[in-house]
């Protein structure tokens, strides 16, 4: 099991089952709202997911159609993302985790909106977009 919380610990869950690819995201919105180069994050399917404390200290805002972005009203931490188009899976931001995952990310993605002053230097694949060719390119 897996545990984590927001910075001031108001929000807090554990996580019951396997996180799913672990990825670094370059993409706009993720920049912004992580105020870094990247963020790394990891679905995980609901089921697994169990929120410990903090059910009134989350609040969500809609990013993009379709898509929020939860974070703790207290401390401002970003907490995960989750879309319309995919209800069974919040995408955990990894930084929140207490321990360690047991995976490391496997791929950049967004690579087309990263930011111009970061330069990606390790050997991991890079997709312009949300990876999906990488995924394919990997279950073939």
């Amino acid at each position: 099991m897996l545990t984590g919380s927001c910075l001031c610990g108001a929000v807090r869950f554990a996580i019951h089952g396997k996180l799913g690819p672990v990825a670094h995201c370059h993409c706009r919105t993720c920049r912004k709202a992580q105020g870094g180069a990247f963020v790394t994050n990891a679905p995980v399917r609901r089921k697994y997911f169990e929120l410990l404390a903090g059910a009134d200290a989350v609040i969500e805002y809609q990013s993009s159609p379709g898509k929020w972005r939860g974070f703790c009203r207290t401390c401002g931490s970003p907490v995960w993302s989750r879309r319309a188009n995919d209800p069974d899976i919040l995408r955990l931001r990894l930084g929140t985790l207490d321990g360690d995952p047991e995976r490391g990310p496997l791929a950049h993605i967004w690579v087309s909106e990263k930011a111009p002053w970061f330069e990606i230097t390790d050997d991991l694949p890079q997709a312009p977009t949300d990876g999906a060719e990488l995924q394919a390119a990997t279950e073939r």
